[in-house]
């Protein structure tokens, strides 16, 4: 395993992290889960992502007790605020109360005194700024926070931010997570040139294209039996991209893989990688050896003549209209 600074701070993260966005807690029973826990902490992995909302925050209630008995500081655990975790109108958002109530109840499953990086799961736009980040700094200052971050937020969205940090004295942001991969690269052209301007990096999740880029969906024939395609927590992500014209061009990779001695999806997380301003690529698994075959992606150089290659077969179905990245018009 390789590791990287998380933006410019001082905080080191391993270059593949372990993500349980659907797995645990819905999609794979818990013994199957800590397995996987187990694996990615025997390759290295010392990042682990998870949010309140994942599983309806069973998600969280697994990782605490895939972890427990690990020395905590040899671990980074991030985790998210933002999506409904309850029925009521205060239970979402990035207002004062739903930040402060949402991070009790995160340390709570995951059995920690405190999270090294809190998230703003989305952009909240009926709460003013100023009230999120003065909410998030507040955490910092307690220790229940070591450093806090956004997931897809635009770039002006992130520049708003830091400039309100920067005239109150609030801790800065570090970190965005975004969506990325060789086929979604819509933070390429606004967030990533902020992001390396102001000393972000960027978490990215889906780095696989939630499976589509291992290869095995294929064109004209349906979805393999219990794949991500076929479950309807994660397939709304995955839609999008079951389109024959990607699916053609994603087999059209298979030849680069095996000349790399790569396996497909090692070559698709490899791929983000690249770009000096992914600090980690999120990866998922339902089974340990899929953590296993993902973290030999990690120290993995590609030339030029390679990246090339890649962007001359997918370039006319990847995605790279910045506007792409929305929050919600109103609270969900």
């Amino acid at each position: 395993m390789e590791y990287r600074h998380l933006g410019r701070s001082g905080l080191m993260v391993s270059e593949i992290s372990y993500g349980n966005w659907i797995t645990h807690g819905s999609q794979v029973e818990e013994d199957a889960a800590v397995e996987c826990v187990r694996a990615a902490l025997d390759e290295g992995i010392t990042t682990f992502d998870t949010a309140d909302v994942y599983a309806g925050t069973r998600a969280e209630e697994v990782l605490g007790r895939a972890l427990k008995g690990v020395r905590r500081e040899s671990l980074e655990i991030f985790t998210k605020v933002y999506w409904p975790t309850g029925e009521g109108k205060n239970d979402r958002g990035l207002s004062r109360k739903h930040i402060t109530e949402s991070i009790n109840g995160s340390l709570r499953r995951l059995q920690t005194d405190y999270v090294d990086l809190y998230q703003a799961h989305r952009y909240d736009v009926e709460t003013p700024l100023e009230e999120t980040l003065r909410a998030f700094d507040d955490l910092v200052r307690q220790g229940k926070v070591l450093y806090v971050g956004v997931s897809e937020w635009t770039a002006d969205q992130i520049a708003r931010a830091l400039k309100i940090a920067d005239e109150m004295g609030f801790d800065r942001l570090v970190s965005n997570q975004p969506q990325y991969s060789m086929l979604w690269r819509v933070i390429e052209s606004e967030v990533v040139p902020l992001c390396e301007k102001e000393g972000l990096g960027q978490i990215v999740w889906s780095p696989i294209a939630q499976g589509v880029l291992t290869g095995k969906y294929l064109p004209g024939q349906p979805p393999p039996a219990g794949s991500r395609a076929t479950d309807s927590t994660g397939s709304g992500f995955i839609n999008r991209l079951m389109r024959d014209d990607v699916l053609r061009r994603v087999q059209d990779l298979k030849p680069i893989a095996a000349d790399l001695g790569l396996s497909m999806a090692q070559l698709a997380v490899a791929w983000v990688l690249q770009n000096p301003n992914v600090s980690s690529a999120i990866v998922g698994a339902t089974k340990p050896e899929q953590v296993r075959d993902n973290v030999k992606a990690a120290g993995v150089k590609l030339d030029a003549e390679v990246l090339k290659k890649i962007d001359d077969v997918l370039e006319p179905v990847v995605e790279r209209d910045p506007a792409k990245t929305v929050s919600p018009s109103s609270r969900p």
